[in-house]
């Protein structure tokens, strides 16, 4: 177990560093790697030293059931996470919502210009269908997320009249709720993201009572995926705790 635990700490300082390194990332959660990669180094040292043997067995006990309980309720989210991986959505929708995620100066970052791809092929092949592009402007963005999306379509052919800024929210939930109030209540809508959001924005959609919901799976960053994905899983944990979402 020894070389285990430093083996998944040396992958998981690795895989910290390389984000770090690429500045690819649009926040500091990928720091959890770091921590990640020193609690499995801490381990492996406790393990070599029999430092965990040495422990009661009651707490043990206690370790192994909260471990395993842990582990169930991460596979569970991470299983509802990937049912939505490949929605396609419905043809003829009323309107697609996209979703805001990082504005760089030099235009929208890899996970949104991946969200945005996707809603354009669905524009060209549903003329009647408008969009929304919501998100607001965050400290570290050039432009309100919505205006850098309105942008970006335009650039790629999308007649401006068939988009709608929404460029005040700053989260998902925010995304849909100011969002909605631009759409008739009988729309039918869908929620274009990257696959492993999905998930989520679908979910809060029906919570906050939109009547035809559906999901788009954009593609994902692939050396981002891990990290997005262990960041989706708080983020739904989150959600259903404070009430925003149902499973």
């Amino acid at each position: 177990m020894t070389y285990i635990f430093f083996t998944v700490g040396i992958l998981c300082l690795l895989y910290c560093a390389g984000i770090l390194i690429s500045g690819v990332f649009g926040s500091w959660f990928f720091l959890i790697w770091g921590a990640a990669g020193a609690g499995f180094m801490a381990l492996a040292w406790m393990w070599k030293n029999n430092i965990i043997s040495r422990l009661p067995a009651a707490v043990k006990l206690l370790l192994v059931i909260v471990l395993a309980a842990g582990i169930l309720v991460f596979l569970f989210i991470e299983g509802l996470i990937i049912s939505r991986f490949h929605s396609k959505g419905e043809p003829g929708l009323d309107y697609l919502i996209v979703l805001g995620a990082q504005m760089r100066d030099s235009g929208p970052s890899k996970a949104l210009a991946l969200r945005l791809d996707t809603a354009v092929t669905y524009l060209e092949e549903n003329e009647a269908t408008l969009v929304v592009v919501s998100g607001g402007k965050g400290s570290n963005e050039p432009v309100s997320e919505a205006q850098g999306m309105f942008d970006y379509l335009v650039a790629k052919g999308i007649a401006p009249e068939r988009i709608v800024m929404e460029d005040k929210s700053t989260n998902t939930k925010e995304n849909l709720e100011f969002s909605q109030k631009l759409i008739p209540e009988a729309a039918s809508v869908g929620i274009v993201t990257n696959n492993f959001h999905v998930y989520r924005g679908t979910r809060l959609a029906v919570k906050q009572g939109f009547c035809t919901v559906c999901g788009l799976a954009a593609p994902s960053d692939i050396p981002m995926q891990a990290n997005n994905m262990v960041r989706e899983f708080f983020g739904v944990m989150k959600d259903l705790l404070y009430g925003n979402m149902t499973l």
